[in-house]
């Protein structure tokens, strides 16, 4: 059924009709084009909708009594004996079809910003599409509460500007067809909506595509071997730059060193960052250019590393990183966009159709240009440095409009502490396989709640990356402060409602009385579930069996009433969200061999809800997407198969056939 809205008076004389049928029943002289007549006119009664719900029978049965107040039929009904039995079966039979039938319930709560015809317009009567899509499995997104689907599906939908028109049957939604429309055939595909990556760091992927890529090398040796091809290639002297080395996978697992690049590097500076981007390794080269000795002292939230005799090893640790990264040179502005688009483009073979982006304000300068130019094919919620000064917090905020729904700035992202993988995430009792060491906190509490509370007063919103529980435990501390001088201050939140939404990015190790500070403080845990394909290797030696079971709690969050936003944290893990969904709903490797505490797992339909509708949520934006019903934006995803249907070791093969945002198709599978 294609969802609809329709006047009081509209709605009323459905009633009647179904009165009149109703009636025919109850005598035993019913007519099955009776109700026939009233589904057919109730679809074609289309203007502005939301996703169908069912009423309750007492709120159907009051509708049908302020029906009969018009229907031609209610002198008849009156002179009849058995009114009374009418009456009573009447109420039975309503109370049926409140059970089995949806029946559209149209809140402005629950179709905000509907851009759709008016309620007094017809399907056949109102503006026509601009593109169809046909012969689809879509998924809706919205909740169908009965025996054979717990989401709606429908088979077409209507693309009106950058909104969705109508979702419903095809012979509903040809009627939207006019002579400049077109029409697509899905081939029965699976369509969804689009992905929405709630954390990634877009220009850091994009570079490391252009540099020495360092992703999934199996050993030591390959690592030097692909340094070795950079440098024949490079002008002497030249910065040998990349990323993505994972020492865990080696079979000798240990931190590769300076003395290991300069053996390949013939005199370049080299600079390498870990797959998680919270520690590097440089070579001499590069750590004489950064002046960093056996004399140097670790900065405040960082760490170098350093031999039996003091020297340091060349690997830098958190903010120890930033002398090497001072002196290198930075990327020309065409490098940035070559990058640039390079992950855009990746982002879209893989559905990914809404990021929110760590960058950097030059990066996020280029994203302007790109949309200026209609090259933009993601939307971009741009986080900025929480340590920046707050009148330049501001000033770029104010420089670009927040109502662009293509990009714009969002939160302030701040740093709590490091990784796991690195041993530098806070943790509140030592690592289980480092006990000297608890990580490494990057701000000191009382500094941190002042920062938060001023730039809550300045009417942001706040998302702190917290990996270990210490980190975690400091994130909620300043978010409770912060929200209380706000609210004493009568300051609303960033969307100028009263939910502030603060986020912790990563949430990965959290105690039992953390989950419930999380609910009461409406805290909403943004998370990325392929990082346990990658982390269940070691993180029960890092954490031990008793931090281990409450670590990557999906299900906890979730059963505790805490909002979810999935995203993978790209570069660190691929873009592909097809891996985040087989790791929700699975905890296993991709062999399927190993298992991560498997009573975290999740529904798919949790795991979707959590990239699309939780992450538009995280982002102030559940009102324009993540759903696919009439108003939303039109952002959405073809797929090969249908993700909730296939076995979980099928997921993580499948194929984007198109990705479309604001109803253009950016990525279409050749």
């Amino acid at each position: 059924m294609m969802t609809v809205v329709t006047s009081g008076a509209k709605a009323r004389n459905h009633f009647a009709v179904l009165i009149v049928a109703l009636k025919r029943c109850a005598t035993q002289k019913r007519s099955d084009s009776g109700l026939g007549r009233y589904e057919a006119t109730l679809r074609l009664g289309m203007g502005r909708s939301c996703a169908p719900q069912r009423l309750k029978p007492q709120v159907i049965v009051r509708r049908l009594r302020r029906g009969l107040k018009s229907c031609p039929f209610k002198a008849d009904l009156k002179s009849r004996p058995f009114k009374t039995l009418v009456w009573t079966r009447l109420t039975v039979v309503a109370c049926l079809v409140a059970t089995v039938f949806p029946v559209p319930s149209w809140s402005q709560e629950q179709a905000p910003n509907a851009a759709a015809p008016s309620a007094t317009t017809t399907a056949a009567s109102g503006p026509k599409a601009d593109v169809i899509f046909v012969h689809a499995n879509v998924y809706t997104g919205v909740p169908a509460n009965t025996a054979f689907s717990s989401i709606l599906r429908e088979d077409s939908i209507a693309v009106r500007g950058d909104r969705i028109q109508a979702v419903g049957k095809r012979a509903d939604i040809e009627k939207l067809k006019g002579p400049q429309t077109q029409l697509i055939d899905l081939d029965g595909h699976f369509v969804m909506p689009g992905f929405n990556d709630a954390h990634m760091h877009l220009a850091d992927a994009g570079l490391q595509k252009l540099t020495v890529d360092l992703t999934g090398v199996k050993s030591l040796d390959e690592m030097r071997e692909r340094v070795l091809a950079k440098v024949e290639k490079s002008k002497p002297g030249e910065w040998i730059l990349g990323g993505g080395w994972d020492e865990t996978i080696w079979p000798v697992q240990t931190l590769p060193s300076r003395w290991d690049l300069d053996e390949v590097s013939s005199g370049h500076p080299v600079f390498l960052g870990r797959i998680d981007g919270h520690i590097a390794v440089a070579n001499t080269r590069a750590l004489q250019l950064a002046s960093v000795t056996l004399a140097s002292r670790d900065p405040e939230g960082g760490k170098i590393d350093r031999d039996t005799n003091g020297q340091p090893t060349g690997i830098l640790r958190e903010t120890a990183r930033g002398a090497v990264a001072q002196v290198i040179p930075k990327p020309t502005h065409d490098k940035l966009r070559q990058g640039i688009e390079v992950a855009l483009a990746d982002m879209a073979e893989h559905g990914v159709t809404s990021a929110q982006d760590f960058s950097t304000f030059e990066d996020f300068q280029i994203y302007e240009e790109l949309e200026k130019e209609g090259k933009l094919t993601a939307r971009i919620s741009e986080w900025l440095p929480f340590d920046d000064p707050v009148e330049d917090l501001k000033k770029e905020r104010d420089s670009h409009p927040q109502s662009d729904l293509m990009l714009h700035t969002g939160m302030l992202k701040a740093f709590m502490d490091g990784s796991l993988g690195s041993h530098t995430a806070a943790m509140l009792e030592p690592y289980a396989d480092d006990p000297k060491n608890s990580g490494l906190p990057r701000h000191e509490a009382d500094r941190l709640n002042e920062m938060a509370k001023e730039r809550v007063l300045a009417g942001f919103q706040l998302g702190f990356h917290a990996i270990g529980d210490k980190g975690i435990q400091m994130a909620l501390d300043a978010f409770a402060e912060a929200e209380k001088v706000a609210r004493e201050n009568k300051v609303k939140a960033a969307n100028g409602g009263n939910d502030f939404r603060f986020r912790i990015e990563h949430a990965q190790v959290t105690t039992p009385a953390q989950f419930a500070r999380f609910k009461q403080l409406k805290v909403i845990a943004s998370m990325q579930p392929s990082h346990v394909l990658t982390d269940m290797r070691w993180a029960q030696d890092r954490l031990g069996p008793k931090r281990a079971a409450t670590s990557y709690a999906w299900a906890t969050f979730l059963n505790k009433g805490v909002t979810l936003a999935f995203g993978t944290d790209y570069p660190v893990e691929p873009v592909a969200p097809f891996r985040g969904l087989y790791a929700a709903v699975t905890r296993k490797s991709e062999n399927g061999k190993q298992e991560y505490f498997p009573e975290q797992r999740i529904t798919m339909d949790q795991a979707i809800a959590a990239y699309t509708t939780g992450a538009a949520f995280a982002e102030f934006e559940e009102k324009e997407k993540g759903k696919l019903v009439p108003g939303m934006l039109a952002d959405f995803v073809v797929l090969d198969r249908d993700v909730t249907a296939a076995a979980p070791e099928k997921v993580l093969a499948t194929k984007v056939l198109r990705t479309v945002v604001g109803g253009k198709t950016v990525y279409e599978a050749k």
